[in-house]
């Protein structure tokens, strides 16, 4: 018996694919994991396993198409096997999956008009009346657009009910009289300019949206939709860190390991500082109606990709050193940039890190990652400078600022947190210990 294969959720955001590739053919032989398609989610590119055996007998959708969770995208059976009846079948579910809003109208596009003999008569004002007014509201909301007095209206629906076409009527022959009254023409108004137009058309190229991209505009909007955000900047010394990491990286480079980022060390410095404010390493539940506070330090920080942004996850950064620290973030990144990350290794984060200064940027604001309750966004290191001692001398800073959800997080609490990663910084042995 033949088997529809859907496109699967192969993400927990993901509500749509893009079938990339056919990595089998219709009349090919599969055996369950066996890699049929290459699919690419919001997230990554991944394959998609066979979990039955038969041949290929159909390939339901086109090689670049985008495709809903759960639609049909191939079909599965026996040599030979008639599928015409299936076909039909899916045609039919795929004409009964359009949106409910185009069948209503085309049902009241069938709907024929009632004979004249039977039509309501058209609406005409009438003296005003002291009754209470019986009108719908879709009447009463076009009246009041319009500036009608429903006081005035007769209505034609059951028992001298206002309906939207006594309000409609008056406005035909308002708009009737309008037309009909001559202006002269000296008190005509001079037509208007028509807009400036280029005289030529300015050439322009339509980028379709990714899955990825799709996601990003989706959970970032609703983020700054929902949640009030709020932020909190902070100039950090980072002589000391920057010292610290020459020291650390020769000793890497002596030992054939990878070699610490200042990242890095920012994500540690984060780990840490969450273990001692748990408030931050938070999410707001509105629905449950509590804060939920986690119990372990899950830090994600944004990879930039052509298409978009995508953030992996060192899970327990808290409890990892700076040189395991450097190594997952390594290889994370570099998986990321091929698109060869699972949806797991992006998910179930509790706090993010946002970091724009390898570009030269200063200081930048970054939207929440939901569903964590804040976000740490940070600018590049620069020369200025300083007064110490009663001297000037030149110093290594670096901008850092953190947005907050404020139904979760106070400017109290993320002050504290703030302050406690730049003593981590500022200290960097701290981070050793």
């Amino acid at each position: 018996m033949a088997l529809v294969i859907d496109m699967p959720k192969l993400s927990d955001t993901m509500t749509e694919g893009v079938l990339v590739a056919w990595l089998k053919k219709e009349g090919e032989r599969v055996e369950p994991g066996d890699l049929i398609a290459q699919v690419e989610t919001d997230k990554a590119t991944m394959d998609l396993e066979a979990f039955d055996e038969g041949v290929l007998l159909k390939q339901l959708v086109k090689e670049g198409e985008t495709v809903p969770v759960g639609a049909p995208i191939a079909i599965l059976g026996e040599e030979g096997e008639d599928i015409s009846e299936l076909l039909k079948q899916l045609a039919g579910e795929t004409t009964e999956a359009a949106p409910e809003a185009e069948k209503k109208e085309e049902e009241e596009k069938a709907v024929p008009q009632e004979p004249e003999k039977e039509q309501a008569p058209a609406a005409e004002e009438v003296p005003p009346s002291d009754g209470r007014i019986k009108a719908s509201p879709l009447a009463r909301k076009l009246a009041r657009e319009h500036g009608i007095d429903l006081r005035t209206v007769k209505g034609s629906g059951p028992e001298g009910r206002i309906v939207k076409r006594d309000i409609e009527a008056i406005l035909a022959r308002k708009k009737e009289k309008v037309v009909a009254a001559p202006v002269p023409v000296e008190e005509q108004a001079p037509a208007a300019a028509p807009p400036a137009v280029p005289t030529e058309a300015i050439p322009y190229e339509d980028i379709k949206l990714t899955p990825m991209r799709k996601t990003i505009a989706r959970r970032l909007s609703e983020s700054k939709r929902t949640a009030p955000h709020f932020y909190l900047t902070m100039d950090i010394a980072m002589d000391r860190a920057v010292a610290f990491r020459e020291e650390l990286n020769r000793l890497a480079e002596a030992q054939g390991r990878q070699k610490i980022s200042f990242n890095d060390l920012i994500i540690k410095a984060c780990a840490l500082a969450l273990r001692q404010h748990p408030e931050i390493n938070a999410s707001y539940l509105e629905e449950e109606g509590v804060i939920r506070r986690y119990k372990r330090i899950h830090v994600a920080f944004a990879v930039a990709l052509p298409e978009g942004l995508v953030t992996p996850v060192i899970r327990d950064a808290d409890q990892k050193g700076l040189a395991q620290i450097a190594e997952e973030a390594h290889d994370l990144a570099e998986r990321a940039r091929a698109r060869q990350l699972a949806p797991e290794e992006m998910e179930g984060h509790t706090f993010t890190t946002s970091n724009l200064g390898m570009f030269g940027i200063e200081h930048f604001t970054a939207i929440i990652n939901p569903p964590d309750v804040c976000i740490l966004a940070i600018g590049a290191i620069r020369d200025e400078v300083v007064v110490k001692d009663g001297t000037f001398v030149a110093a290594k800073r670096m901008k850092v600022t953190l947005s907050c959800d404020h139904r979760a997080v106070d400017g109290a609490m993320g002050s504290r947190f703030l302050q406690t990663v730049r003593s981590y910084l500022e200290e960097p042995m701290n981070l050793m210990l």
